[in-house]
């Protein structure tokens, strides 16, 4: 088959994909939720946050809460997500659109937090679906009390729902079995070695 007749093949069968995709999708992301709605999910946000430990920071737990609800809006919005999250990544890796895959959510969400500096509160990078064959891995803000591990704190994603901001204990997400970015890391690593080790050995 000539490689033009390969290259048409392919970008149809990526039409078919998006457009399959799109008709069982969630709806459109609300980029712009009605106030009273988006200051209801901040308190609610930030009851969760404070009860991750009884000496979190009153005001650090409200700050993190309407960062992480209108953050994550604002990030929809610069990434022009108008899609369920699946198709957004398909869009983005065609190129289509800018940025928003969840390492993007991840990372932005990550750095804005971050630059609050929070005293109570530690952030964590997590990463579900490593080894998972017919899953994507996925990346996502883990928010604790200071000390505690991500095991302990609250799955913040704003990847999920093209963000609208997505929260859940960690332990009890029905979606993803998270791990910390920097154990998943050196397992890959490790595998690399390994990978290398035996192609030396042959």
């Amino acid at each position: 088959m000539f490689p033009e007749f390969r290259a048409i093949k392919l970008l149809c069968a990526l039409t078919s994909l998006l457009i399959l995709l799109n008709g069982c999708a969630s709806q459109s992301p609300r980029l712009e939720p009605h106030p009273a709605v988006a200051e209801q999910r901040i308190g609610e946000l930030n009851r969760a946050i404070l009860a991750l430990g009884g000496y979190i920071d009153a005001s650090e737990a409200r700050r993190a809460a309407r960062i992480a609800i209108e953050y994550s809006l604002q990030l929809a919005r610069e990434y022009e997500v108008t899609d369920s999250a699946i198709v957004h990544n398909i869009k983005v890796n065609l190129g289509l659109k800018p940025r928003g895959l969840c390492v993007d959510w991840t990372r932005d969400l990550l750095t804005r937090l971050k630059q609050e500096k929070f005293h109570s509160l530690d952030l964590h990078w997590a990463v579900a679906n490593y080894e998972r064959a017919f899953r994507l891995e996925h990346s996502t803000v883990v928010v604790s009390a200071r000390g505690e591990s991500l095991e302990q704190g609250l799955v913040l994603d704003p990847w999920r729902y093209s963000g609208e901001l997505y929260w859940s204990p960690t332990l009890l997400d029905k979606d993803y079995s998270w791990k910390p970015q920097g154990e998943i890391l050196a397992l890959k690593k490790q595998r690399e070695v390994d990978a290398s080790n035996r192609s030396f050995a042959r």
